[in-house]
């Protein structure tokens, strides 16, 4: 399928839409802030006017300039952390399915023992160990997040070295190093796209828990960050809805925009996830009373029910 024919969706097209204006705004943010994010401009929660859209925070900052700056941290974390977890999770897994034996028992027994660990649970705890601390986030969400792709790319992976071009290949000599990178890497790439796009999802929504838990990078702006100062300094009481509504919307938008991008691409790569379990046809049932009764065309239901043959009825028409 076509990346125009991709687009041509109404969900995914919004979906691209919205990365799309995100990626814009966090490249382009100090030509397109009205103020300079961290320095007070008016009064603590200002209501929004024309010179500031969204108002002000707790701080007297401009509620604006501070999403449009917290979009770089928003979009480095969620691709920085997806990476990371990628590349944990395909190396685990192919490794598992295509030599395994003892291999493959050792890897997913650890990998395991991380499904079993509770994630945000976890990534709290280390946060608070290593520090708050940008690329601290990073590493605790891409070393919880890579379990789900090193058991999708092995279960791939075990089905793709039976196949016959794979034999064929290993028969001809070539080496493991070359059967990997030649003939089983392309074949995963769709497949760990369209994961690691859910994975962004994930990493965004994992640095928005840790930063409004107070476990984000001080020196940094977030969306996280601008609703834990809002919640902590009494905005919801104050009636400062600009200060947290805004920042909690771009990351509703974010996260559902990536998995729906992650969800199509998965549907393009397998197209199994597209057929309906069920005809699209009706069908439509029709009811009779446990005595008869009539059916459309006003006939009584015993009348068109066939008679039973028994063995005596047989052998008296012969």
């Amino acid at each position: 399928m076509s990346l125009f024919r991709f687009l041509r969706r109404p969900a995914i097209a919004v979906a691209a839409g919205v990365l799309a204006l995100t990626l814009l705004v966090a490249l382009f943010a100090p030509l397109l802030a009205t103020g300079a994010a961290g320095r007070r401009v008016g009064p603590v929660f200002g209501g929004p006017s024309s010179a500031h859209p969204l108002g002000l925070d707790d701080a007297g900052q401009d509620v604006l300039s501070l999403l449009l700056h917290g979009a770089r941290t928003v979009l480095i974390v969620g691709a920085a952390a997806s990476l990371v977890a990628v590349l944990i999770g395909c190396a685990v897994g192919v490794l598992a399915g295509y030599a395994g034996g003892w291999v493959d028992t050792v890897l997913m027994r650890v990998t395991d023992y991380f499904l079993v660990v509770p994630a945000l649970p976890f990534m709290i705890v280390v946060a608070a160990i290593w520090g708050p601390s940008l690329s601290h986030i990073i590493l605790v969400i891409g070393l919880l997040s890579w379990t789900q792709m090193a058991r999708l790319t092995r279960a791939q992976t075990m089905s793709l070295r039976e196949r016959g071009y794979i034999v064929r290949a290993r028969g001809l000599g070539s080496s493991h190093l070359r059967i990997v990178t030649r003939h089983l890497l392309p074949h995963l790439t769709p497949l760990v796209v369209a994961n690691a796009a859910l994975m962004v999802a994930t990493a965004i929504f994992a640095e928005a828990a840790l930063a409004f838990l107070g476990l984000g990078d001080p020196t940094s702006i977030s969306w996280g960050r601008m609703i834990e100062h809002a919640f902590s300094r009494s905005a919801l009481s104050a009636g400062a809805w600009w200060a947290f509504v805004p920042p909690g919307l771009c990351i509703a938008a974010v996260v559902v925009a990536c998995s729906v991008i992650g969800q199509g691409v998965a549907e393009i790569t397998n197209p199994q996830l597209r057929r309906d379990h069920l005809p699209s046809r009706r069908v439509r049932l029709r009811a009779t009373a446990a005595g008869g009764g009539e059916d459309d065309n006003g006939g009584s239901g015993s009348a068109r029910r066939p008679r039973r043959r028994t063995a005596a009825s047989v052998m008296e028409e012969s």
